[in-house]
């Protein structure tokens, strides 16, 4: 029997959310931890102290998370911040949450209230 992986796709940034990473990974809680702590040293993520999850999403399979990711990165810088901004509005109505990942979650520059 094929055993099946499955994916997340996700975007960091930094403090100021004037940056924005996407990436993908099979274990979203160890990969997030290594942009927090900056195990790659001079990586994009580390350079610009991206470090703060705003938007993630769980696919069944590594390949679906791959292709999601690609046409996020093909995206606007635009569409990217309306998918954070729903995932922050998501956060804000859900009052636990179930994952072990503590996301940062702060309104987009712009925004009152």
């Amino acid at each position: 029997m094929l055993h099946t992986k499955g994916g997340f796709v996700y975007i960091i940034t930094n403090k100021n959310h004037t940056v924005l990473y996407t990436g993908v990974t099979s274990d979203l809680e160890r990969r997030i931890e290594e942009h927090r702590s900056g195990k790659y040293k001079g990586s994009f993520t580390q350079k610009y102290n991206c470090n703060e999850l705003v938007y993630d999403e769980g696919f069944p399979y590594i390949t679906s998370a791959i292709a999601e990711e690609k046409g996020i990165k093909a995206g606007s810088r635009k569409k990217k911040i309306e998918l954070t901004t729903i995932n922050i509005i998501k956060c804000e109505i859900k009052s636990t949450s179930h994952s072990k990942i503590a996301p940062i979650v702060t309104k987009p520059k712009g925004r009152s209230g």
